[in-house]
């Protein structure tokens, strides 16, 4: 790969998850404090990125696969994504704020895809050129929140800002996107059908009984998974923590660290005893957050936060590699995105609602009870493990393709 390309895939990496970050660790607090939204409706709007999670495969397959080059279509929706998240400051009714997150959200997360597919098509050997470039993303979610605490310095009624930055960075990545490597639709002039747009390739993984135990656990995790990003912010903000926004980059932090070992783990332990143990740590980090406070138990909250690492990457990457495995090449692709809606779509969309209902339920005079509030998930969390150390059989120690159940 050429230095200069190197240089603009990692630019774009950066600014693409520089603009998520720089919003949606901070919405529930903004929603709270500034709009005084109820938890429903904080809920609601972070399911608004679940629902255009599971539309979003229409976009990637039928208009940047068919008919336009990959890195326009990217630059197009970043530039209407940056009017809208700026008229989002304008807006102060919170029912209101959900339907133009709704629509930003629509442009947005089809970007994620698109550009993976702009940095993919460049390269040679992705399994080897690609980690060094979409490091530079969780750099770039990283920088969110040292910029707003540490150079910005906003505080929680000028979240507004937030906002702002985000826009700016998608006008910069709108922009940059027209320069990028061209990515021409590859499959102008093909027959695509709308079950294989949904991945029902896949389907056929689901005549083996562990993934579909691994497929049910990973929607059913996503409901603490959405806990987690809609109400950590705030509740941080109520604790008493100070520098909440940078704070919370050190969960960054150990994920980019503990996914440079899940090879090690993935030899060591196998991959059900893998998601096992990110199971565990999403029950255990919940329980920091129920017990911990800003006072002689602020290491339970930083705790909470560094098991970040291991929650995402024991779960989520190693259920990638594994369903990569499972696959074969042959409905590889099909069978990432099924997961990918399945996880960020539907269990999202249904995580998001239900950590809004839980914190409206223990609210009592406007005072959350937050230490009930974080042993719902911890209790989720802990039967999905129990389910599926008992019925989830498989245990792969590598990543070595195998062929699918045939259908009959």
């Amino acid at each position: 790969m050429k230095s200069t390309t190197r240089v603009q895939l990692s630019a774009m990496m950066f600014l693409e998850f520089f603009i998520w970050g720089a919003w949606y660790v901070t919405l529930g607090t903004y929603l709270d404090k500034v709009l005084h939204a109820t938890g429903v409706q904080i809920g609601a709007a972070y399911s608004a990125m679940a629902i255009a999670t599971i539309i979003s495969p229409f976009f990637v397959g039928m208009i940047a696969d068919k008919f336009f080059a990959a890195q326009r279509v990217l630059g197009v929706l970043h530039l209407i994504g940056a009017a809208l998240m700026y008229y989002l400051t304008t807006i102060n009714n919170p029912d209101t704020f959900y339907w133009i997150v709704l629509l930003y959200s629509l442009m947005y997360a089809p970007t994620l895809a698109l550009a993976n597919s702009v940095a993919f098509r460049q390269m040679s050997d992705p399994s080897k050129e690609f980690p060094s470039i979409r490091v530079l993303g969780t750099i770039g979610w990283i920088a969110t929140g040292w910029l707003l605490d540490k150079v910005f310095k906003i505080n929680t009624d000028e979240l507004a800002f937030t906002f702002k930055m985000a826009a700016a960075g998608s006008v910069i990545l709108g922009l940059l996107s027209f320069f990028l490597p061209n990515t021409p639709p590859k499959a102008k002039g093909t027959k695509t059908t709308f079950a294989q747009i949904l991945g029902a390739d896949a389907f056929v993984l689901f005549k083996d009984r562990s993934f579909t135990i691994f497929f049910i656990a990973s929607v059913l995790i996503c409901i603490p998974l959405s806990f987690y990003f809609s109400l950590t912010n705030l509740f941080l903000t109520e604790a008493g923590m100070k520098n909440v926004t940078s704070n919370m980059t050190f969960g960054q932090f150990s994920e980019a660290f503990f996914i440079l070992l899940i090879p090690l783990f993935f030899r060591k332990l196998g991959v059900k005893w893998m998601i096992a143990v990110g199971m565990i740590a999403w029950s255990l980090r919940f329980l920091f957050f129920s017990y911990g406070n800003s006072d002689e138990y602020l290491w339970m909250l930083f705790a909470g936060i560094l098991l970040h690492g291991i929650c995402f990457d024991f779960f989520f990457v190693t259920g990638q590699i594994y369903t990569d495995s499972k696959a074969g090449i042959k409905i590889q692709s099909s069978a990432q995105g099924m997961i990918t809606m399945a996880t960020y779509g539907i269990g999202m969309w249904g995580g998001t609602y239900s950590s809004g209902y839980v914190k409206d339920h223990y609210t009592l005079n406007t005072i959350v009870q937050w230490k009930s509030v974080w042993l719902v998930p911890a209790g989720i969390a802990a039967v999905v493990l129990l389910l599926f150390i008992l019925f989830f059989k498989d245990n792969k120690r590598s990543a070595v393709h195998t062929e699918p159940v045939q259908m009959v």
